[in-house]
Order: C-alpha cells, then sequence, then structure tokens
C-alpha cells in the first residue's frame, strides 16, 4: 500500500526551512504510513529512500521524525490514547494515527520548534491527506495535549507570549 506525496522532491530550496520541513514531514508521514503496512523487512528504509531524491536536510529531519516516533511509539500512543476521548488508537485511520505520532514526537522531543509551528503544520498535513473531521479531530487533540500535559509548560508559556490579541 502506498501514500503519495503531493510535492514532488525537488519542491525545497536551499535556505527555506520551513519549506523543507513541511516536505520532510509529508516524508516522514509516508514512510510511517508504508512502515505500518511492511512485513518485517529491515531494509524498508533503504527502499523508501532509493525512490527519493531529497536534500540532506530533508532527509535528516525526516529521519529524526521517523526515528524519533518509533523509538518513542508506546509513550506516544499512551498519550494518543489518554487524550483521544471516545476514540481507540486503533480504530483511528493510518493516516490520522501518523499525523498525530509525528507532532507529539515534535512537540515533546524537538525542544526548538515552536508548538503552534508543530500544531499548524499537523493541521497542513490533514488537510492533504486526510478528511476535514480528521483535521478537526487531530487539531483538537493536540491542542489538548498542549495544555494539560505537564511536559510542554514551557512551550505553552511560550506559544502565549507568541499568540496575537483581539484589537
Amino acid at each position: 500500500m502506498a501514500m503519495t506525496t503531493p510535492l514532488d522532491s525537488s519542491a525545497p530550496q536551499a535556505g527555506k526551512v520551513g519549506v523543507s520541513r513541511r516536505f520532510a514531514r509529508q516524508l516522514a508521514l509516508q514512510m510511517l504510513f508504508q512502515y505500518e503496512f511492511q512485513d518485517s523487512d529491515p531494509s524498508w528504509q533503504d527502499k523508501f529512500w532509493a525512490s527519493q531524491s531529497t536534500s540532506p536536510e530533508v532527509r535528516g529531519f525526516t529521519s529524526l521524525l521517523v526515528e524519533g516516533v518509533l523509538n518513542h511509539q508506546p509513550e506516544i500512543d499512551q498519550l494518543i490514547r489518554r487524550f483521544a476521548v471516545d476514540w481507540s488508537l486503533e480504530r483511528m485511520p493510518v493516516v490520522d494515527r501518523n499525523i498525530l505520532r509525528c507532532a507529539i514526537f515534535e512537540l515533546l522531543w524537538i525542544p526548538d520548534i515552536p508548538a503552534m509551528v508543530t500544531i499548524n503544520e499537523a493541521i497542513e498535513l490533514a488537510k492533504l491527506f486526510a478528511d476535514d473531521e480528521a483535521k478537526k479531530f487531530i487539531n483538537g487533540l493536540l491542542d489538548h495535549i498542549l495544555r494539560e500535559d505537564n511536559r510542554l509548560a514551557e512551550k505553552r508559556t511560550r506559544a502565549k507570549f507568541k499568540t496575537p490579541t483581539a484589537s
């Protein structure tokens, strides 16, 4: 089973960290999607990268996300189960589940990425690969985790200072 990426691999341009990271998130989502359906083939990552031509920056951030999610998956999945009211992890669509996993990994283990950037990027992935309901669900669940998980207190504080005030 394959998931297509809407951007071609030449999309990121040198010096455009946001564009490169967005593309890397798409590739990470694609890799995690494929991982769920692979048959324990240890060369699955090599096969994936053989079909891609990406910059070292994109590949590095993609690998950071994929390895981070896989290494912390039990803890990430426990968080999803805790905050996903009336939803079992197994019942969630594979794409939604992996968008959440990537975003939660970013929130908890990549401190230099602001929480609102992570959440907005997850919503953008949902717009590309999921339906409108998934977009709302992902936004709500990540917002709930941001507000309630004690490990995210510093990111919550930074997010509050960057939130524009209504005039």
